[in-house]
This record gives structure tokens, sequence and C-alpha cells, in this order.
């Protein structure tokens, strides 16, 4: 059983992605949810997160409020994406407050507390907390068993500019230093979430789901399609977030390799960009798992099978 830690900015696809941690019990103990801005203002995000573990029956579990800006740039949200009625219409009110603790001070805590190694972050939006938490305690490096992190992209470049992914894009100065801090890191880019096609038929099975969360989710993902059509054509059916829990639960699903991977901090035209050495070119050390592809049909039969099983 993995030990894990959420770091997230929910966000549509993000509250897939905690449903179908919380869905696996049996393989992840989510120890607890810190919230960061990106999709939405931090207000929301935490928000959001106490709503969707109330919705997976879940809502003693604890969720802090991290950072409401990146590093050293304003906040780019996505809310004219993920700022959608649905998540409203579908996600019950939150049952608990969120904890008192800023949401670094948890992360450290957490990590500096349990026997090195066997604590897991799993980072679904920008990279500002874990960054704060290395530059606050830099000791976290040596004992975080694995960062696997939704962010970036290799060959398929960029969905918020020509050059950079989201997640990167937003706090690139984090992201930087966290690329460069000595924890073990698998990165799912866009060149795997891209595959991840919800099609209609799949949507239409989630909302046969004789569960609340089945159509819940299923009215989300119809949310997060619809709201990015225009821009991304059949690519606003693609999934993100949730394939990081996915590469938790079924590794063996993915493809990639050890890279050395670069972000951008200084151009304007491609600040947050991936720079992904994918042949070696540089001699430069490697410093992250890279993964490029998945295998669509497992990923969505662990995704279907897990979701059946909240209430």
């Amino acid at each position: 059983m993995r030990r894990i830690i959420i770091d997230t900015d929910p966000g549509l696809d993000d509250a897939v992605a905690i449903l179908l941690a919380l869905a696996s019990r049996e393989e992840l103990e989510v120890l607890g949810i810190v919230a960061v801005a990106g999709n939405l203002p931090l207000a929301q995000t935490e928000r959001n997160s106490r709503r969707i573990c109330a919705l997976a029956g879940r809502a003693e579990l604890p969720v802090y409020a991290g950072c409401g800006r990146p590093l050293m740039h304003p906040l780019e949200t996505a809310e004219r994406i993920h700022n959608d009625p649905r998540l409203e219409a579908v996600l019950p009110e939150p049952v608990t407050a969120h904890g008192s603790q800023h949401g670094v001070d948890f992360l450290i805590e957490a990590v500096l507390s349990a026997e090195a190694g066997t604590i897991t972050l799993c980072a679904l939006g920008p990279l500002t907390n874990v960054a704060m938490a290395l530059v606050k305690e830099p000791e976290i490096a040596g004992r975080i068993g694995e960062l696997v992190v939704m962010g970036g992209a290799c060959f398929e470049l960029g969905n918020v500019t020509p050059a950079a992914e989201f997640n990167m894009h937003v706090d690139p100065h984090a992201a930087a230093i966290v690329m460069e801090s000595s924890i073990p890191k698998t990165i799912i880019p866009l060149d795997v979430t891209h595959r991840l096609i919800t099609t209609n038929a799949r949507l239409a099975k989630l909302d046969a789901f004789p569960n609340r969360c089945g159509p819940a989710v299923s009215a989300l993902l119809s949310g997060f399609e619809r709201n990015r059509r225009v821009q991304f054509g059949a690519r606003a059916k693609t999934l993100h977030d949730p394939a990081v829990i996915g590469y938790l639960l079924r590794p063996d699903l993915y493809r990639g390799r050890e890279v050395n991977l670069v972000v951008e901090t200084q151009s304007p035209l491609t600040r947050g960009m991936t720079v992904v050495d994918w042949w070696d070119v540089t001699g430069r050390t490697h410093n992250v798992r890279f993964m490029n592809t998945v295998e669509v049909e497992g990923f969505y039969e662990l995704l279907m099978e897990r979701l059946a099983r909240l209430p």
C-alpha cells in the first residue's frame, strides 16, 4: 500500500482523480489533501476538495489550504473551464472545516514524521506548495519516496501557450525548484493524457452506475469536454489528472524513460516549457522518469471498476 498526499487545484478532472484515489483504499492510503491555487483561486480549490471528499463518503479526510498564488507571477486561472455550474450541481456542501494548519506545513510535518521513503506526493496542479515546502525544509527532498506530477510535455508541446502546459506555465519557478531537487520524480505529461479520450460510450457507462459518484463523474467530464470543445476539438475529451492516480495503481500501463527535464522560466514566449532531453543530446544528468504513452483501454477499465466502488 502506498501512503499518499494529494496536492491539487480542483477543478473538474482533479475531482475525478481524487475520487479514483479514494476508491482505491486497498492500494492507496490518502493521508490528506492540500489545495493550491491554479485552475481556480485557492478559496474554491480548498472548498471543492472538501466537497469531493463528502461526495465519496470520506468527509473526515483532512484538507488543508496551501499557497494562494505562484512564487513570482500573478495567478492565472482556468476559470473559464473549471468554474463550471456542474461542480455546484453534483458536489455536496462540505461537511467539515479545512485544517487550520497551512498546507505547506502539513506537507513538511507529514514527510518528516514518516519513515523515509514511505510517502508519495501526487501533484495535480501548479507546484507552488511542493516548492515552498522544499525551500522551507530542504530535508524533505531526501525523505519523499516519489513525487508523481501531472504536467509538462515533450512532443505534444503546450495546451495553454504554444510551448507550455498549464500547470508548469502557472508557476514555472516553483516547477524549476522541484525539478532541480533530488526527489525521485515521475512526470505524467500531455503526451500521456492526450491519449486518454473519454468517449460518449464511457460517459454513458458512468451515467448508468447505480451509485451517486458514477453519474457525478459523467456530469463533471461532460462539462470539462463542453468547456474545452471550441479550443481543443476531439482532445477536449481527454483526461489529465486521473492519469497520476492511474499510474500509482497500474504502473504497468505506462511507458517512458529516464530523461533530463528543465523548466523554462525566463522567456515570455516559452515560460513554463518543459525542455525534455528525450534523446540524451545534452549529456545532462537524468532527473525525472518521463512517461510518454499509456494503455488506454486498461486505464479506463481501471477507472470504471474503481469508481463503481464508491457510494
